[in-house]
């Protein structure tokens, strides 16, 4: 996975990077980010890169020149790229989005906005898509791109220490994820479930796969009518709703 980030703040995304997973993956040359200051691609002594509203109105917008020169000494390398603004407006971001990006062959490019957003222009021809980490306004695109970024590059085989930790986890079933537990087996009076200690796998996968079911139906029942529920998984809400 090779990403390219435009900021304003490129700390912001240096920071994150090299920390944790995410920089284990890059060790291991299973993702590259370039980040690059989009101020370096403004004009003028000032290098300004937002400007008054037309029509006026509250706030500044970022100015489409900078951008566009940015995505051209980018393209310089012959590579083929996506081209993805973060945006309140865009298409809401999910695992099977992190999935697809996670495959892209082609070089994907983060636009941070800033300020009251950026020039229409820049959505309209330059921009391939916008995405949109979820329905609320953050003060800038770098913690959306960290999102992105994050959620996909996981999903890299080898990224991980175990792949099996990405199949398992929120969303990847389609539903909520199931509860986990660690020694001590007994804390304060709290006992681990005595299945997960009972070494039978299969009444394992059955308690793990009920407890996913319990907590998407309490918490995100939406969820439960997006996913194809097998023979099981309706005998498991079955016994959820006799619970009650």
């Amino acid at each position: 996975m090779k990403c390219d980030v435009l900021t304003l703040f490129p700390d912001i995304i240096n920071a994150y990077l090299n920390e944790s997973i995410l920089k284990r993956a890059q060790e291991k040359n299973l993702l590259e980010v370039r980040v690059y200051n989009i101020r370096d691609f403004a004009s003028g002594r000032h290098k300004i890169v937002d400007d008054y509203p037309f029509g006026g109105g509250p706030g500044m917008v970022m100015k489409p020149e900078p951008l566009f020169k940015a995505v051209e000494h980018l393209r310089q390398d012959g590579q083929q790229r996506r081209i993805i603004l973060l945006s309140p407006q865009g298409t809401p971001f999910t695992q099977s989005l992190a999935e697809s990006f996670s495959r892209e062959q082609h070089r994907l490019v983060f636009i941070c906005g800033r300020y009251e957003g950026v020039d229409e222009r820049v959505k309209s021809s330059l921009a391939d898509e916008e995405v949109s980490a979820g329905d609320y306004v953050l003060t800038g695109g770098e913690l959306a791109a960290l999102t992105v970024i994050d959620a996909s590059a996981r999903l890299i085989p080898g990224a991980l220490g175990d792949d099996r930790s990405a199949e398992e986890e929120s969303f990847s079933w389609g539903l909520l994820d199931y509860p986990h537990y660690t020694r001590p087996r007994e804390f304060r009076g709290m006992k681990v479930p005595e299945v997960l200690v009972s070494g039978n796998h299969k009444e394992i996968w059955l308690w793990r796969r009920k407890e996913a079911l319990r907590k998407t139906l309490k918490i995100r029942p939406d969820l439960i009518e997006r996913i194809g529920l097998t023979d099981v998984d309706k005998k498991l809400i079955s016994e959820i709703k006799g619970e009650h």
